[in-house]
């Protein structure tokens, strides 16, 4: 499996931004595919998952604000990203648990989203 992700840019608090991950590869052995994101000198933390049966889990900081989904063929990951902060301001990376033939994790490459206050 890989994975692309794509939509990152510069926008001004309170503003909007929309975060795509296209997979490619075995997309039938994709079990949850999520969002991360990395702050400067910050660890990377989880954002967003959905699972194959599209239950979503969401980090309390962007609950309300951020929505992940999935299109129906299951090769693309969105973020809607709403009520942008400056504290948002990170590289997004999209991710993909694979359990066929064994479990491993992608990682995509990420995508920069910088807010301005």
């Amino acid at each position: 499996v890989q994975l692309q992700a794509s939509g990152g840019g510069l926008v001004q608090a309170g503003g909007s931004l929309r975060l795509s991950c296209a997979a490619s590869g075995s997309i039938f052995s994709i079990n949850i595919m999520g969002w991360y994101r990395q702050a400067p000198g910050k660890p990377r933390e989880l954002v967003a998952t959905i699972s194959s049966s599209d239950s979503t889990r969401y980090a309390d900081s962007v609950r309300g604000r951020f929505t992940i989904s999935r299109n129906s063929a299951k090769d693309r990951l969105y973020l809607q990203m709403n009520s942008l902060e400056p504290e948002d301001t990170a590289v997004y990376y999209c991710n993909a648990e694979i359990q066929i033939p064994v479990y491993y994790v992608q990682w995509g490459q990420g995508t920069l989203v910088t807010v301005s206050s």
